[in-house]
């Protein structure tokens, strides 16, 4: 008899993933092709500096500047760095952040 998961998984795959299970060519290919974007991207954010997606989360923003979280809020209460806020996560605009750096840049 089989598992009510098992069940749902053949019906709604067409077969149980197993961990001796046959990979294609094709499967090959898309992991091929995923990881070479992936490195890409990496590459990419390495040589220019600017990390490979728009838009960033608290986290990244403060690692990229070199801040604390509470100098990171008091740049969002101020209104100087804009955010975005869904449900609970806080990203912020690449494009923001350069245009803050540069707009407070001393001659």
């Amino acid at each position: 008899m089989e598992k009510a998961s098992e069940q749902r998984l053949r019906t709604t795959m067409g077969v149980v993933p197993t961990r001796n299970q046959l990979l294609t060519l094709g499967d090959l290919d898309d992991f091929k092709n995923d990881v070479l974007q992936e490195v890409k991207r990496i590459i990419k954010e390495c040589v220019s500096g600017a990390p490979g997606k728009k838009w960033l989360k608290s986290a990244e923003v403060k690692k990229l500047l070199g801040i604390s979280h509470g100098f990171l809020q008091s740049l969002r209460d101020s209104g100087v760095l804009p955010f975005t806020k869904i449900g609970g996560s806080i990203y912020y605009d690449y494009e923001d952040i350069t245009f803050m750096m540069a707009s407070h840049k001393s001659a």
